[in-house]
């Protein structure tokens, strides 16, 4: 699964504010359902669950909240840069700016748990992050996202 295939551009919000990781969810579940025609309350319960389960934050100042969801026929994918970074209980107890967020139909096991190990990968890399807190559109950010994925599958 590319991410050019999951992220879209519209699903990218390169400048928001929020006070914490509940209103960070919920802001990533508000981009969701817009973009997938879905309830936000629905996917905020969702991506609730899966970090009651455990925190997302997987260290560097990087969150990859992840849940399935009933009404989706495939992989989808939401991009926030926040402005200031908030505590997420991640891994190294840094406070996240950068969340890639991932979604996926309920029966996408297999699928599901490659395409959440290639975000992981691909956000270990400082100077992607770096330029992931440089760039200033939707463009750009899926740009670098892009460009970044398909070199490191070559």
């Amino acid at each position: 699964m590319l991410i050019g295939e999951i992220l879209e551009r519209a699903a990218i919000a390169p400048r928001v504010s929020a006070p914490n990781k509940r209103q960070v969810l919920a802001l990533v579940a508000e981009i969701a359902a817009r973009q997938f025609s879905l309830d936000a309350g629905l996917i905020l319960d969702a991506l609730a669950e899966r970090e009651a389960a455990g925190s997302t934050g997987v260290g560097h100042g990087v969150a990859v909240p992840h849940a399935r969801l009933d009404g989706l026929q495939r992989m989808r994918a939401v991009f926030v840069r926040l402005d200031h970074p908030v505590a997420f209980d991640s891994v190294d107890d840094q406070p996240v700016d950068l969340i890639f967020a991932l979604f996926a139909p309920p029966n996408a096991s297999t699928e599901h748990l490659r395409t959440l190990a290639r975000v992981s990968r691909l956000l270990r890399q400082a100077d992607l992050r770096e330029q992931l807190r440089q760039a200033r559109t939707p463009d750009a950010i899926h740009a670098l996202l892009v460009q970044e994925a398909r070199s490191s599958a070559a």
